[in-house]
């Protein structure tokens, strides 16, 4: 039997990570190193989809929801190659911007894959050990 994870453990979690990537956008991001500053927000992005996923689907096996947040992650990159008037207008809205994107960038696939794989090994620990 796959067991569930903590709700109130992965709501702390996916409150840390979303403070931790909005503080990645802001001036504090002047304080880390450049290859940080750059790619932080991208990579925890992923990560809070992982969480959130693993949030709502408790028993899912963390392989899968890394699989669904990985196909959520890379279709909203790959949707920014959709430059429409309408979408654009949406996209401009700070919000909507920190979900949606802006532009699409082929480094973006290597910060959610990055991103994902920390959600796994974070699992990793807590996997289910038991023989079924």
């Amino acid at each position: 039997m796959q067991s569930s994870r903590n709700r109130w453990v992965y709501a702390a979690l996916i409150a840390v990570v979303i403070l931790a990537g909005l503080a990645s956008r802001s001036s504090l991001a002047a304080c880390l190193p450049a290859f940080l500053a750059s790619y932080a927000g991208d990579t925890l992005w992923a990560l809070t989809v992982f969480l959130c996923l693993g949030f709502v689907f408790r028993t899912l096996r963390p392989w899968l929801v890394a699989l669904a947040a990985i196909i959520i992650a890379f279709s909203v990159e790959v949707s920014q190659l959709y430059q429409a008037d309408w979408i654009n207008a949406i996209r401009s809205y700070r919000l909507a911007a920190l979900l949606l994107g802006e532009g699409f960038k082929w480094s973006d696939m290597a910060c959610y894959t990055t991103g994902l794989a920390m959600g796994l090994a974070g699992e990793w620990p807590f996997r289910d050990r038991r023989e079924k």
